[in-house]
């Protein structure tokens, strides 16, 4: 079964907006625990304008299912994966100021500090995957790097699927199946929502993980925290 690891950004979000602790992240991550999610994930960025590094510590300690740490691999990101040691991190080529994930890496150009990055990574006995674009030779590349997953961007899925589902589909299956040749773990996120997620899981029958936070917390607000997380789950089976 592909697992569902919930993303608690927009959480954290708009718990800052008001400078209290209302909504209650640590509560939330535990709630979409009980409600069935298999896997939290969180995007510390360096201006704290939504996860904040004590929010990460706090969530180590409470979280019991896979807890994901996103983020570009910067001394303040390999300082906290480093001290909390999460079941995975997630490497994305994103720049400080990005407002969200927005392209893969370039596994070719980038190789060499990919190498190094993920090699002390692993080091510490956690996971890695790599954000990509659904690029065979990009997938190859990851491989080539040492990453355990990759996990695609499915941005451009997600916009096309409306229009042309098999279209948009296309160049995953064929990452995908590249990622499984290569002994690659296989992950997906990015715009993923009720609408396009059955049809990308039966189309990516080895998928692993899907890390799914705005749509899913949009949903919530019309839906229930509890009932949506099982929509989601439901769409997954």
């Amino acid at each position: 079964m592909t697992r569902l690891s919930v993303n608690i950004n927009k959480i954290a979000t708009l718990r800052n907006a008001r400078g209290a602790n209302n909504p209650d992240l640590i509560k939330t991550a535990l709630d979409c625990e009980r409600f069935g999610a298999q896997g939290i994930t969180v995007h510390p960025r360096p201006d704290e304008r939504h996860i904040r590094y004590n929010d990460v510590i706090r969530l180590k300690e409470v979280v019991t299912t896979e807890f994901n740490i996103e983020g570009y691999p910067d001394d303040r990101y390999m300082k906290i994966i480093q001290e909390v040691k999460p079941a995975q991190a997630t490497l994305v080529p994103d720049p400080p100021e990005a407002i969200t994930s927005n392209a893969g890496w370039d596994t070719i150009s980038q190789a060499e500090f990919l190498k190094k990055t993920i090699a002390k990574i692993k080091g510490l006995g956690v996971r890695v995957s790599l954000f990509v674009d659904p690029v065979v030779k990009m997938v190859e590349g990851a491989s080539k790097a040492g990453a355990d997953r990759i996990e695609l961007y499915t941005e451009p899925y997600a916009a096309h699927y409306h229009h042309d589902r098999a279209k948009a589909i296309a160049p995953y299956v064929d990452a995908a199946t590249c990622a499984k040749k290569l002994g690659l773990g296989l992950n997906a996120g990015h715009d993923l929502d009720l609408n396009n997620l059955r049809f990308l899981k039966q189309s990516l029958p080895d998928l692993d993980e899907v890390s799914i936070g705005h749509a899913l917390i949009c949903d919530a607000i019309y839906l229930g925290l509890e009932n949506t997380i099982q929509l989601y789950l439901r769409e997954l089976r």
